[in-house]
Parts: structure tokens; sequence; C-alpha cells
């Protein structure tokens, strides 16, 4: 019997629970008072599982090498930047994502930031609140520019949506998709000139070494006045100090923002009182649909690996993996 313990958050329901029961295995959730951003309590929740249907909660070295039991770390998402991959390569740990369930939901919440910032909310929002109406007029959407920075399966997403509003979309993708440029009529560009000439910038990149701070003091300088930075990807693409300063100078119009450097965004952040900056907490992916089936797709990767299978298009390609046995 294989012991799973979902760490992600809203795992107390959705599918897999009968998907491990009916193979055998046990399936549980921590107790949601325990910090898991803490290593110690983190390697302490964890510690007699096999397999784990992860957050977005680290998982560096010491937590790796202190768990040996640990088989399979499946992250419920699509992004690993939180994982030590060397560790989980040094200790035969299986790494892997669920890919595919949640972009249409990333895309809708991406967009739904966009019309909203667009519109003049949560501003308007908030003075009609305090009996304070201003009635200023705003740039008409469907005559601005969405540049998108990183054109996945998200990025893709939320370019139909755009263009289904009749925004004007450019791309930045080191390895663009090229099929889908063509057929939707999408100019990709350098990512100098996205940011000179995008009213929108909304970003779909993954956290690596050489994304962090991708927005910073240099490149919001380059932008257009009274841009708006849309992220629904990771934190730490935005330099959060610098994204801070432009939108109290003005330089930037507005920011929505759905991932933070710090995840939960500290209660003493200067965004939280800013009325130019619309907020959620890492929720872009939660949809009913793709709760179901990001929860269904971990479960059964964790299970087909246990009967020795690959599912290799959810797998990570890890060194060592051709040696891996449960």
């Amino acid at each position: 019997m294989v012991r799973v313990l979902c760490t992600a958050l809203n795992a107390e329901t959705g599918p897999h629970f009968k998907l491990f029961t009916e193979a055998g295995h046990e399936c549980l959730v921590p107790d949601r008072a325990l910090n898991l951003w803490n290593n110690e309590v983190l390697t302490q929740a964890i510690a007699g599982f096999d397999a784990i249907i992860a957050g977005s909660e680290p998982y560096p070295a010491a937590v790796i090498v202190a768990s040996p039991q640990l088989r399979v770390l499946a992250r419920a998402g699509v992004g690993f930047d939180s994982i030590n991959l060397q560790a989980c390569d040094e200790q035969k740990v299986v790494v892997a994502t669920t890919p595919g369930v949640n972009h249409h939901a990333v895309a809708e919440h991406a967009i739904a930031m966009l019309m909203a910032i667009g519109r003049g909310f949560p501003a308007q929002d908030q003075e009609v609140r305090r009996c304070a109406w201003s009635r200023i007029p705003l740039p008409r959407i469907s005559e601005c520019t969405l540049g998108l920075v990183g054109l996945g399966r998200i990025g893709q997403a939320t370019a139909t949506r755009a263009i289904g509003l009749g925004m004007q979309v450019l791309g930045y993708d080191p390895y663009p998709p090229v099929d889908f440029v063509k057929q939707h009529g999408i100019r990709m560009v350098s990512l100098e000139e996205l940011l000179a000439k995008s009213d929108f910038v909304s970003l779909h990149s993954p956290m690596t070494p050489a994304t962090k701070h991708l927005i910073n003091d240099n490149s919001i300088a380059t932008m257009k006045n009274g841009a708006v930075i849309i992220n629904t990807a990771r934190g730490p693409l935005i330099d959060e100090p610098a994204l801070i300063r432009a939108l109290k100078s003005g330089k930037l119009r507005a920011a929505g923002l759905d991932v933070f450097e710090v995840e939960p965004l500290p209660a003493d952040s200067p965004l939280i009182s800013m009325p130019n900056v619309l907020l959620s907490g890492h929720i872009a992916g939660m949809d009913n649909e793709s709760h179901d089936g990001t929860w269904a797709l971990g479960a059964n990767i964790i299970i087909r690996l246990h009967r020795g299978e690959w599912p290799a298009d959810c797998i990570q390609n890890l060194k060592g993996v051709t040696n891996w046995k449960w």
C-alpha cells in the first residue's frame, strides 16, 4: 500500500480519494494549521509518506534528503521551481507535474484581471463605497495591445481570448509555437519591443534563474507610460519593490497580481493598500473543472508509477530516471 499526502491546498475534496482507494492506497491531507513553508514542519508532516501531491510549498534539498521514504513528488500545477530537482535526482525521487488541466482557468483569470483593471477596478468599486464618485474615461480595451510573455498552453489560451476581445496581441517566447502564431496572426517580437509597445503585459513564463526579476527597474523604464502588468505565473518574475515604485510614481497605471515573491502575501506589503492593484491569492488555476482534473491526474500519475508504468508526458526528465524503481 502506498501512503500519499496531499499538501496542496483544496485537497479535501476531489476524485483522488476514490482513485487511491480503488488502487488499494491510502490518501490523507495534512493539518491545515501547520506552516508547511517551514522546512522542519514540512519534513515532519511528510514523514512516512511515499508520495506527495504538492502545492506551492518549497521542497529544498534539506527536506528531500531528510525524507528517504519519498518516491514521488507530483506537483498540482505546471511549475516546479519550488522543488530542488538535483536533490530529487540524487535521492531518486520522481518529480511530476499536472499539465493540460488548468490553462483555461488561468487564462480566464488573467483576462478577468485585465478587464477589471482596464475598466478602472478596484478603484471604481472603492470610490463608490466611499460615496466619492469619479467619472474618468479610460482607454478602450479592444483598441489596446496585449503583450504575452510566454506562449505555452496558458499564454495561448490567453491569446485567443484577447483576440476575441479585439485586442492586438504581441508575443515573446524563446520557443514560439509556430503553427499557433500563424493561425491567430500573433506578431512575435523581442522582449524589449513587447514591453515598449504593449498597453497590457501578461506574464506566462516559467520561473528560472534567467527569468527571475524579468520585470525590474530597467525593464519597467522601457515600458509605455501608464501600462498595466498582469502576473498569474510566478511571483519572482517581478521585482516587487521595483513594481511598487513604478505604481506609486504613475509610470505604471496598475497591476493585477495572483502570485507574489513571498506567499502568502505579508500583511505589511504596500501592495495591499494600493488602490491601483488588484490582488488574488494564487487561485488563477482553480475552477471546478481544473480542480477535479488536477487531482485526478496527480493521483493517476502516482498509481501508474507504482504499477511500473511511466507516464512520460507528465514526468520531468530527471537524471538517472532509467534506474528508477518503486
